[in-house]
Protein backbone atom coordinates (compact mmCIF):
# COMPACT_ATOMS: atom_id res chain seq x y z
CA UNK A 1 0.00 0.00 0.00
CA UNK A 2 2.05 2.88 -1.21
CA UNK A 3 1.42 6.42 0.95
CA UNK A 4 -2.19 7.71 -0.99
CA UNK A 5 -4.05 4.75 -0.49
CA UNK A 6 -2.96 4.64 3.48
CA UNK A 7 -3.81 7.81 3.65
CA UNK A 8 -6.93 7.43 2.23
CA UNK A 9 -7.90 4.00 4.13
CA UNK A 10 -7.48 6.01 7.21
CA UNK A 11 -10.00 9.26 6.26
CA UNK A 12 -12.45 6.94 5.21
CA UNK A 13 -12.22 4.82 8.37
CA UNK A 14 -10.92 7.31 11.57
CA UNK A 15 -12.59 5.58 14.00
CA UNK A 16 -11.41 1.75 12.90
CA UNK A 17 -7.75 3.65 12.62
CA UNK A 18 -8.26 4.56 15.96
CA UNK A 19 -9.45 1.42 17.52
CA UNK A 20 -6.76 -0.48 15.77
CA UNK A 21 -4.32 2.36 18.27
CA UNK A 22 -6.11 1.50 21.32
CA UNK A 23 -6.29 -2.32 20.82
CA UNK A 24 -2.20 -2.33 20.40
CA UNK A 25 -1.98 -0.40 23.58
CA UNK A 26 -0.78 2.78 21.57
CA UNK A 27 -1.15 6.38 22.67
CA UNK A 28 -3.93 7.81 23.92
CA UNK A 29 -5.97 9.55 22.30
CA UNK A 30 -7.81 13.05 22.52
CA UNK A 31 -10.85 14.29 20.30
CA UNK A 32 -11.00 17.98 19.18
CA UNK A 33 -13.69 20.26 17.10
CA UNK A 34 -11.74 22.78 16.29
CA UNK A 35 -7.89 24.29 14.19
CA UNK A 36 -7.97 26.39 17.30
CA UNK A 37 -7.13 23.57 19.68
CA UNK A 38 -3.41 23.64 20.53
CA UNK A 39 -2.38 19.87 18.93
CA UNK A 40 1.24 20.86 19.87
CA UNK A 41 0.74 20.41 23.18
CA UNK A 42 -0.94 17.58 22.93
CA UNK A 43 1.40 15.32 20.76
CA UNK A 44 3.61 16.62 23.44
CA UNK A 45 1.64 15.00 26.36
CA UNK A 46 2.41 11.67 24.05
CA UNK A 47 -1.54 11.62 23.10
CA UNK A 48 -2.71 11.42 19.45
CA UNK A 49 -5.31 14.38 18.33
CA UNK A 50 -8.20 13.36 16.68
CA UNK A 51 -10.33 15.77 14.69
CA UNK A 52 -14.24 14.70 15.34
CA UNK A 53 -15.68 15.66 12.27
CA UNK A 54 -19.38 14.36 12.92
CA UNK A 55 -21.12 11.28 12.19
CA UNK A 56 -22.38 9.19 9.46
CA UNK A 57 -25.29 7.79 10.98
CA UNK A 58 -28.67 8.80 11.87
CA UNK A 59 -28.48 11.51 14.70
CA UNK A 60 -31.72 10.80 17.36
CA UNK A 61 -29.71 10.63 20.83
CA UNK A 62 -28.14 13.89 20.61
CA UNK A 63 -31.86 15.51 20.00
CA UNK A 64 -32.17 14.79 23.63
CA UNK A 65 -29.55 17.62 24.51
CA UNK A 66 -29.06 19.66 21.37
CA UNK A 67 -31.90 22.61 19.57
CA UNK A 68 -31.98 21.00 15.88
CA UNK A 69 -31.05 24.09 14.73
CA UNK A 70 -27.25 23.26 16.23
CA UNK A 71 -25.37 21.94 12.96
CA UNK A 72 -24.93 18.63 12.14
CA UNK A 73 -21.17 18.70 13.43
CA UNK A 74 -22.07 19.77 16.65
CA UNK A 75 -24.77 16.84 16.30
CA UNK A 76 -23.08 14.44 14.97
CA UNK A 77 -20.25 14.62 17.25
CA UNK A 78 -22.74 14.11 20.44
CA UNK A 79 -23.99 11.57 18.89
CA UNK A 80 -21.22 9.44 18.25
CA UNK A 81 -19.75 10.31 21.72
CA UNK A 82 -23.41 9.26 23.25
CA UNK A 83 -23.70 5.87 20.34
CA UNK A 84 -20.12 4.97 21.92
CA UNK A 85 -18.65 5.13 18.55
CA UNK A 86 -15.81 7.70 20.42
CA UNK A 87 -15.45 4.87 23.44
CA UNK A 88 -11.47 5.40 22.16
CA UNK A 89 -10.90 8.91 22.90
CA UNK A 90 -9.26 9.42 26.86
CA UNK A 91 -11.05 12.75 26.44
CA UNK A 92 -11.66 15.60 24.12
CA UNK A 93 -10.40 19.46 23.64
CA UNK A 94 -13.17 22.34 23.04
CA UNK A 95 -11.51 25.54 22.47
CA UNK A 96 -14.35 28.61 22.06
CA UNK A 97 -15.61 28.19 18.52
CA UNK A 98 -18.73 29.32 18.39
CA UNK A 99 -21.43 29.41 20.95
CA UNK A 100 -22.74 26.14 20.00
CA UNK A 101 -19.68 24.39 20.78
CA UNK A 102 -19.35 25.96 24.08
CA UNK A 103 -22.58 24.63 25.34
CA UNK A 104 -21.32 21.44 23.44
CA UNK A 105 -18.43 21.02 26.12
CA UNK A 106 -21.04 21.08 28.84
CA UNK A 107 -23.27 18.25 27.83
CA UNK A 108 -20.31 16.00 26.67
CA UNK A 109 -18.54 16.79 29.75
CA UNK A 110 -21.85 16.11 31.68
CA UNK A 111 -22.91 12.47 29.73
CA UNK A 112 -19.99 11.17 27.26
CA UNK A 113 -18.75 9.54 29.84
CA UNK A 114 -14.77 10.01 29.73
CA UNK A 115 -11.94 10.40 31.91
CA UNK A 116 -10.88 13.75 30.99
CA UNK A 117 -11.79 17.05 29.37
CA UNK A 118 -10.60 20.20 28.63
CA UNK A 119 -11.63 23.64 27.68
CA UNK A 120 -9.25 26.03 26.01
CA UNK A 121 -11.27 29.73 26.15
CA UNK A 122 -8.79 31.45 23.80
CA UNK A 123 -9.17 35.20 22.99
CA UNK A 124 -11.46 36.58 19.81
CA UNK A 125 -9.90 39.75 19.11
CA UNK A 126 -6.44 38.74 18.18
CA UNK A 127 -5.21 42.32 17.26
CA UNK A 128 -3.76 43.88 21.09
CA UNK A 129 -1.01 42.98 23.16
CA UNK A 130 -3.59 42.33 25.97
CA UNK A 131 -4.88 39.39 23.78
CA UNK A 132 -1.44 37.71 23.08
CA UNK A 133 -0.83 38.17 27.05
CA UNK A 134 -4.19 36.11 27.38
CA UNK A 135 -3.59 33.72 24.61
CA UNK A 136 -0.20 32.78 26.46
CA UNK A 137 -1.80 32.47 29.94
CA UNK A 138 -4.51 30.30 28.53
CA UNK A 139 -2.44 27.83 26.97
CA UNK A 140 -0.05 27.89 29.94
CA UNK A 141 -3.06 26.67 31.94
CA UNK A 142 -3.89 24.04 29.38
CA UNK A 143 -0.04 23.03 29.96
CA UNK A 144 -0.38 22.37 33.78
CA UNK A 145 -4.10 20.34 32.90
CA UNK A 146 -2.35 18.02 30.47
CA UNK A 147 0.48 17.48 32.60
CA UNK A 148 -1.44 16.61 35.88
CA UNK A 149 -3.91 14.56 33.72
CA UNK A 150 -1.10 12.40 31.62
CA UNK A 151 0.73 12.46 34.79
CA UNK A 152 4.18 14.20 32.83
CA UNK A 153 5.97 17.33 32.65
CA UNK A 154 5.41 19.17 29.48
CA UNK A 155 9.32 20.73 29.04
CA UNK A 156 10.33 23.03 26.49
CA UNK A 157 12.57 20.15 25.06
CA UNK A 158 9.15 18.18 24.33
CA UNK A 159 7.35 21.49 22.95
CA UNK A 160 9.82 21.94 20.60
CA UNK A 161 10.04 18.63 19.53
CA UNK A 162 6.53 18.61 18.61
CA UNK A 163 6.92 21.84 17.58
CA UNK A 164 9.49 21.17 14.90
CA UNK A 165 7.38 17.97 13.99
CA UNK A 166 4.54 19.94 13.36
CA UNK A 167 6.17 22.76 11.22
CA UNK A 168 7.27 19.85 8.79
CA UNK A 169 3.72 18.37 8.62
CA UNK A 170 2.54 21.95 7.69
CA UNK A 171 5.26 22.81 5.20
CA UNK A 172 4.87 19.28 3.25
CA UNK A 173 1.07 20.27 2.93
CA UNK A 174 1.91 22.76 2.07
CA UNK A 175 3.90 21.98 -0.81
CA UNK A 176 1.49 19.28 -1.70
CA UNK A 177 -1.36 21.33 -2.06
CA UNK A 178 0.79 24.01 -4.33
CA UNK A 179 1.61 20.68 -6.62
CA UNK A 180 -2.07 20.04 -7.23
CA UNK A 181 -2.95 23.95 -8.11
CA UNK A 182 -0.22 23.55 -10.56
CA UNK A 183 -0.84 20.30 -11.43
CA UNK A 184 -4.59 19.18 -10.77
CA UNK A 185 -4.84 16.38 -13.52
CA UNK A 186 -2.06 14.60 -11.36
CA UNK A 187 -3.72 14.63 -8.08
CA UNK A 188 -7.32 14.78 -7.21
CA UNK A 189 -9.21 17.13 -4.95
CA UNK A 190 -10.29 14.03 -3.42
CA UNK A 191 -7.22 12.57 -2.41
CA UNK A 192 -6.11 16.10 -1.18
CA UNK A 193 -8.85 15.83 0.67
CA UNK A 194 -8.63 12.74 2.68
CA UNK A 195 -4.60 13.76 3.08
CA UNK A 196 -5.71 16.37 4.67
CA UNK A 197 -8.56 14.73 7.09
CA UNK A 198 -6.05 11.81 7.62
CA UNK A 199 -3.27 14.55 8.69
CA UNK A 200 -5.67 15.88 11.54
CA UNK A 201 -6.13 12.15 12.44
CA UNK A 202 -3.42 9.56 12.65
CA UNK A 203 -0.28 9.64 15.21
CA UNK A 204 1.62 12.61 13.69
CA UNK A 205 4.99 11.00 13.84
CA UNK A 206 3.76 8.53 11.45
CA UNK A 207 1.78 10.57 9.25
CA UNK A 208 4.83 12.76 8.65
CA UNK A 209 6.93 10.07 7.19
CA UNK A 210 3.74 9.21 5.03
CA UNK A 211 3.46 12.58 3.65
CA UNK A 212 7.63 12.69 2.95
CA UNK A 213 6.66 9.42 0.82
CA UNK A 214 3.47 10.84 -0.47
CA UNK A 215 5.77 13.99 -1.40
CA UNK A 216 8.25 11.95 -2.83
CA UNK A 217 5.73 9.95 -5.33
CA UNK A 218 4.47 13.17 -6.18
CA UNK A 219 8.40 14.49 -7.65
CA UNK A 220 8.56 11.24 -9.59
CA UNK A 221 5.20 11.66 -11.65
CA UNK A 222 6.30 12.26 -15.43
CA UNK A 223 5.56 16.13 -16.14
CA UNK A 224 2.32 16.42 -18.55
CA UNK A 225 0.03 18.62 -20.19
CA UNK A 226 -3.35 19.76 -18.42
CA UNK A 227 -6.68 19.02 -20.26
CA UNK A 228 -7.97 22.15 -21.66
CA UNK A 229 -11.38 24.32 -20.89
CA UNK A 230 -11.17 23.56 -17.05
CA UNK A 231 -12.31 25.60 -14.58
CA UNK A 232 -9.96 26.69 -11.74
CA UNK A 233 -12.22 26.84 -8.25
CA UNK A 234 -11.81 27.66 -4.61
CA UNK A 235 -13.65 26.46 -2.03
CA UNK A 236 -14.28 28.73 0.60
CA UNK A 237 -15.55 28.06 4.68
CA UNK A 238 -15.28 25.70 7.31
CA UNK A 239 -15.40 22.26 7.63
CA UNK A 240 -15.63 19.81 4.87
CA UNK A 241 -16.68 16.31 5.46
CA UNK A 242 -17.98 15.20 1.68
CA UNK A 243 -15.05 14.26 -0.51
CA UNK A 244 -18.27 13.25 -3.10
CA UNK A 245 -18.44 17.18 -3.32
CA UNK A 246 -15.13 17.59 -5.05
CA UNK A 247 -15.48 14.43 -7.22
CA UNK A 248 -18.93 15.63 -8.79
CA UNK A 249 -17.18 19.09 -9.46
CA UNK A 250 -14.48 17.39 -11.18
CA UNK A 251 -16.82 15.61 -13.07
CA UNK A 252 -18.63 18.94 -14.47
CA UNK A 253 -15.41 20.31 -15.59
CA UNK A 254 -13.71 22.40 -12.93
CA UNK A 255 -10.73 21.88 -10.24
CA UNK A 256 -10.80 23.15 -6.80
CA UNK A 257 -7.27 23.93 -6.69
CA UNK A 258 -7.06 25.76 -3.35
CA UNK A 259 -9.42 26.33 -0.27
CA UNK A 260 -9.84 28.69 2.82
CA UNK A 261 -11.15 25.69 4.97
CA UNK A 262 -10.27 25.28 8.82
CA UNK A 263 -10.07 21.78 7.33
CA UNK A 264 -7.62 22.67 4.76
CA UNK A 265 -5.43 25.68 3.82
CA UNK A 266 -6.24 27.62 7.36
CA UNK A 267 -4.90 24.26 9.11
CA UNK A 268 -1.39 24.32 7.78
CA UNK A 269 -0.97 27.63 7.69
CA UNK A 270 1.81 29.53 9.25
CA UNK A 271 5.48 28.00 10.96
CA UNK A 272 5.77 27.39 14.40
CA UNK A 273 9.16 29.44 15.58
CA UNK A 274 11.58 26.58 16.87
CA UNK A 275 13.35 28.66 19.42
CA UNK A 276 12.22 30.98 22.73
CA UNK A 277 9.70 29.97 25.01
CA UNK A 278 7.89 27.12 23.12
CA UNK A 279 4.37 27.89 24.15
CA UNK A 280 4.85 32.20 22.98
CA UNK A 281 5.50 30.20 19.80
CA UNK A 282 2.56 28.55 19.86
CA UNK A 283 0.29 32.10 20.62
CA UNK A 284 2.29 33.56 17.92
CA UNK A 285 1.19 30.94 15.51
CA UNK A 286 -2.32 31.26 16.71
CA UNK A 287 -2.72 35.07 16.45
CA UNK A 288 -0.88 35.85 13.50
CA UNK A 289 -2.88 32.11 11.58
CA UNK A 290 -5.21 33.63 8.79
CA UNK A 291 -9.17 33.85 11.02
CA UNK A 292 -12.67 32.11 10.71
CA UNK A 293 -15.16 33.98 11.75
CA UNK A 294 -15.43 32.77 14.98
CA UNK A 295 -12.08 35.06 15.51
CA UNK A 296 -11.70 38.93 14.76
CA UNK A 297 -8.33 40.51 13.24
CA UNK A 298 -9.80 43.59 11.54
CA UNK A 299 -13.03 44.45 9.82
CA UNK A 300 -11.77 43.71 6.03
CA UNK A 301 -9.09 40.94 6.65
CA UNK A 302 -10.85 37.90 5.96
CA UNK A 303 -11.89 39.60 2.74
CA UNK A 304 -8.56 40.77 1.37
CA UNK A 305 -7.30 37.34 2.22
CA UNK A 306 -9.48 35.91 -0.02
CA UNK A 307 -9.56 38.05 -2.88
CA UNK A 308 -5.79 37.54 -2.77
CA UNK A 309 -6.01 33.97 -2.47
CA UNK A 310 -8.31 34.45 -5.74
CA UNK A 311 -5.83 36.34 -7.62
CA UNK A 312 -2.31 34.09 -6.99
CA UNK A 313 -4.28 30.98 -7.46
CA UNK A 314 -5.58 32.60 -11.19
CA UNK A 315 -9.39 31.15 -9.45
CA UNK A 316 -11.83 31.94 -11.85
CA UNK A 317 -14.99 30.91 -9.30
CA UNK A 318 -15.59 30.61 -5.58
CA UNK A 319 -17.64 27.86 -4.16
CA UNK A 320 -19.02 28.40 -0.04
CA UNK A 321 -19.11 25.56 1.48
CA UNK A 322 -20.89 26.04 4.62
CA UNK A 323 -22.89 23.62 7.47
CA UNK A 324 -27.08 24.73 7.51
CA UNK A 325 -26.90 26.42 10.37
CA UNK A 326 -23.21 27.54 10.97
CA UNK A 327 -24.13 31.18 12.02
CA UNK A 328 -20.31 32.71 12.20
CA UNK A 329 -20.18 31.97 8.61
CA UNK A 330 -23.64 32.61 7.78
CA UNK A 331 -22.99 35.90 9.03
CA UNK A 332 -19.59 35.86 7.12
CA UNK A 333 -21.21 35.28 3.71
CA UNK A 334 -22.66 38.50 2.66
CA UNK A 335 -19.40 40.81 3.34
CA UNK A 336 -17.15 37.96 1.61
CA UNK A 337 -19.49 37.62 -1.39
CA UNK A 338 -19.52 41.35 -2.03
CA UNK A 339 -15.89 41.29 -1.88
CA UNK A 340 -15.99 38.89 -4.79
CA UNK A 341 -18.67 40.72 -6.71
CA UNK A 342 -16.60 43.51 -6.28
CA UNK A 343 -12.91 42.00 -7.97
CA UNK A 344 -15.41 40.74 -10.49
CA UNK A 345 -15.62 36.81 -9.58
CA UNK A 346 -18.48 34.72 -9.94
CA UNK A 347 -19.01 32.44 -6.48
CA UNK A 348 -21.84 29.67 -5.57
CA UNK A 349 -23.52 29.44 -2.26
CA UNK A 350 -23.97 25.56 -0.97
CA UNK A 351 -24.99 24.75 2.27
CA UNK A 352 -24.77 21.17 3.60
CA UNK A 353 -25.16 18.98 6.37
CA UNK A 354 -23.73 15.39 7.39
CA UNK A 355 -26.24 14.31 4.18
CA UNK A 356 -25.60 15.79 0.81
CA UNK A 357 -28.31 16.93 -1.33
CA UNK A 358 -29.01 14.53 -4.49
CA UNK A 359 -26.46 13.56 -6.96
CA UNK A 360 -28.26 14.97 -9.09
CA UNK A 361 -29.40 18.35 -8.16
CA UNK A 362 -25.52 18.88 -7.04
CA UNK A 363 -24.42 18.05 -10.50
CA UNK A 364 -26.75 20.65 -12.01
CA UNK A 365 -25.88 23.43 -9.82
CA UNK A 366 -22.14 22.85 -10.12
CA UNK A 367 -22.52 22.39 -14.13
CA UNK A 368 -24.24 25.17 -14.36
CA UNK A 369 -21.93 27.16 -12.34
CA UNK A 370 -19.02 25.75 -13.80
CA UNK A 371 -20.81 26.77 -17.15
CA UNK A 372 -21.19 30.57 -16.65
CA UNK A 373 -17.81 31.00 -15.57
Amino acid sequence: MNALDTLRSVSLDPNGYAKRIQSSGGKPILGYFCSYAPEEMIAAAGAIPFRIFGTREDISLADAHLQSYCCSLVRGGLEDALAGRLGFLKGAVFPHTCDSIQRLSDIWRLNAGMSTHFDVVLPVKLTTESARTYMIAVLNNFKAELESAFGLTLSDDRLHAAIRTYNRIRGLLEKIYTFRSQNPHQLRASDMYHTMKASMIMDREQLAMLLESLWADLMRLEPSEPPVDRKRLLVSGGICNHPDIYNLIEECGGDVIWDDLCTGSRYFQGQIRESGDPVEALADRYMARMVCPAKHMGMGVRGEHLSRLVREKQVAGVIFLFLKFCDPHGFDYPYLKACMDSAGVASLLLEVEEQLPSEGQLRTRFETFVDML
